[in-house]
């Protein structure tokens, strides 16, 4: 079998080509991808060669973990039926090119234990389930305060405000610099930072990915306070010792989600307690990915791009 991909060769050098695929076992699925999201948080870094070594990185590279599409084909061992849809978190399945994370493709093979069932009728929105899921694990569980102050209305902020007012804790404040993206709140403000007088914040969650923030959010905590480290960051963080040392201030650095966190996720969407709507600003045919990523990663109104495979050709 062979497939349309995304495929990146260097930096800023991306085209959509035809790669084999590795023959699908009995514990594989074969699913013809439907849409799949372009991340400006790591993908971005890929794209523009800023990325700190990876593990499995290297060019050429097929990227992408945000996939939803149709199963096609079924493994015996599976448990899986064509028809079934599934988001898929990417795949490694490419001869000749690095799967890293490989969920920008027409079709792919992946091992059914890595996707999840999910409904059709999502659509494009579909494909945001890991982001979904990521801004979860980030606030779930039982050693973890929900954020008052989140950092950045970019699509992980609005996910993360809008888990926590799902929640039912009280609603956060959310910082945003951009006008472009001051709008779209659901339940909660949206302000600049030079209007807000707290300095008192239990929890800040950061989504910008903007460590020269870290002094600043140390002076709005109170003591004992936590700042929580959602975003990615390419460069050593740093911060003054002493306001730290007085807050006693706590860090803690939030990954990427676990197997818990998108089934949970999935049943927030499901029985309506969570909305992806309005997050997708941006959906054109995989065809025009080389202009798409360039609109994701440069325009800055560009929430969310989405890669439409039905309509590649």
């Amino acid at each position: 079998m062979q497939t349309s991909v995304v495929l990146l060769n260097g930096p800023k050098d991306l085209k959509i080509e035809t790669v084999p695929l590795t023959a699908p076992g009995p514990n594989d699925l074969v699913v013809r991808i439907a849409h799949s999201g372009i991340s400006t948080g790591t993908e971005k870094l890929f794209w523009s060669g800023q990325m700190p070594p990876f593990p499995g990185m290297g060019y050429p590279l097929v990227p992408g973990y945000e996939a939803a599409g149709e199963v096609v084909e079924a493994g015996s061992e599976t448990g899986y039926r064509p028809g079934d849809w599934v988001f898929v978190p990417g795949a490694n399945c490419y001869e000749g090119a690095f799967g890293l994370f490989g969920g920008a493709a027409s079709m792919l093979v992946t091992d059914a234990a890595r996707v999840c069932r999910i409904d059709a009728g999502l659509g494009a929105q579909g494909a945001l389930l890991a982001l979904a899921a990521t801004a979860r694990h980030a606030l779930a569980g039982l050693d973890k305060a929900v954020p008052d102050l989140i950092v950045g209305h970019g699509v992980l902020g609005r996910l993360l405000a809008r888990l926590t007012v799902a929640a039912g804790a009280p609603a956060p404040t959310v910082w945003e610099v951009n006008p472009d993206r001051a709008t779209g709140a659901e339940g909660y403000d949206v302000i600049h930072p030079d209007a807000d007088e707290r300095r008192d914040y239990t929890a800040i969650y950061d989504a910008s990915g903007n460590g020269a923030l870290l002094n600043d959010l140390v002076g709005r905590i109170r003591k004992g306070g936590e700042i929580v480290l959602a975003g990615f960051y390419t460069e050593p963080l740093q911060f003054a010792f002493p306001p730290a040392f007085m807050k006693e201030a706590r860090f803690r650095v939030a990954a990427e989600w676990e197997r818990d966190d998108l089934s949970a996720t999935r049943a927030l969407i499901e029985n309506g307690a969570l909305s992806l709507g309005g997050l997708i600003t941006h959906e054109v045919p995989a065809a025009r990915a080389p202009d798409a990523y360039t609109t994701a990663f440069e325009d800055p109104a560009c929430l969310k791009m989405i890669l439409n495979w039905e309509q590649a050709a």
